[in-house]
């Protein structure tokens, strides 16, 4: 059982209390959702980026806005200033996970469609769901979520071996991320937003020496920076600030379980955005994932 870490000093600024007077009158599903919509809205905007920057530079680009988002927003070197050296590892273990995730992604969604990648990312989670599984209820929406994204999955082993690698990387990467997320959550309320930011900063300074050259361009081109923040505000900010005040607020089971989300809105939003029709066998994986969210949120109001 992890140790409940000791708060940090918050942020200055009247923000904080306002964030979580408003977070503890929405449901958790409901940043789970927000989350999810915009976890692959954001990357599926940055393939557009593909056009004009190395697969690095758009992932740097990704990072580094929305470090610059929680600078101005949250002043996250003063979570860094009132850490232990304890609480720093911690930091420092979740911005390098935040930096070669975002990466991997990347790099492998260059490769496969976004569906993919996104049902493959889905299995670590399932695995921390079914450690956490209590009720029978339970271990049917973790069936009915696996068969759905089992059929949302469509991987070609023999076209993009590479591909196929990065994507499972992504995974194990995504997974240490829930993990190191939810530790940062225990404390409640916005401490994890102003940690979030503080690992944000350190996940840049990871990936600069690799994609910091290919971003250049750029710092000259006003639309293509424009479009990097779009990038990282939808993909870096907004979901991991929901993800952190879901995480609050649930188990982390719960929360891994919720992330069959994932799978589906990225083919959903790989038909909106990217003209990625999907065959009939996903559409019914999608509708599987949203009645195990169901089942296993049902369960959760009958126990509340």
């Amino acid at each position: 059982m992890v140790k409940t870490l000791a708060r940090f000093r918050p942020s200055p600024g009247g923000s904080a209390a306002r964030i979580a007077a408003a977070a503890d009158r929405v449901p958790p599903p409901a940043f789970l959702v927000t989350s999810a919509v915009f976890h692959y809205l954001g990357p599926a905007f940055a393939v557009l980026l593909f056009a004009h920057l190395d697969v690095l530079g758009v992932a740097w680009l990704r990072i580094a806005s929305a470090a610059v988002v929680f600078a101005v927003w949250r002043r996250p070197w003063h979570v860094w200033g009132a850490a232990t050296w304890r609480q720093r590892r911690l930091l420092l273990a979740l911005g390098t996970v935040l930096g070669l995730m975002n990466s991997v992604f990347y790099l492998a969604l260059d490769r496969l469609p976004l569906g993919t990648v996104g049902a493959i990312e889905f299995l670590g989670p399932v695995l921390l769901a079914v450690i956490g599984a209590r009720t029978g209820r339970t271990v049917l929406a973790l069936v009915l979520a696996v068969t759905g994204v089992s059929l949302l999955t469509d991987v070609h082993l023999v076209d993009e071996p590479l591909g196929l690698v990065l994507a499972f990387g992504n995974c194990v990467l995504f997974t240490l991320y829930v993990v190191l997320g939810h530790r940062l959550a225990q404390d409640g309320g916005t401490s994890g937003i102003d940690r979030l930011g503080a690992s944000m900063l350190v996940a840049m300074i990871v990936v600069a020496p690799v994609g910091i050259a290919d971003a250049a361009v750029t710092f000259v081109t006003p639309t293509l920076l424009a479009a990097a923040f779009g990038v990282g505000i939808c993909s870096s900010v907004i979901p991991y600030v929901c993800d952190q005040l879901a995480m609050a607020r649930v188990s982390r089971a719960t929360f891994a379980l919720m992330l069959s989300l994932l799978p589906a809105t990225a083919a959903i939003t790989g038909i909106v955005v990217l003209a990625q029709i999907p065959s009939w066998r996903e559409a019914v994986g999608i509708a599987l994932v949203v009645v195990a969210v169901a089942v296993h949120q049902e369960r959760n109001e009958e126990t509340a």
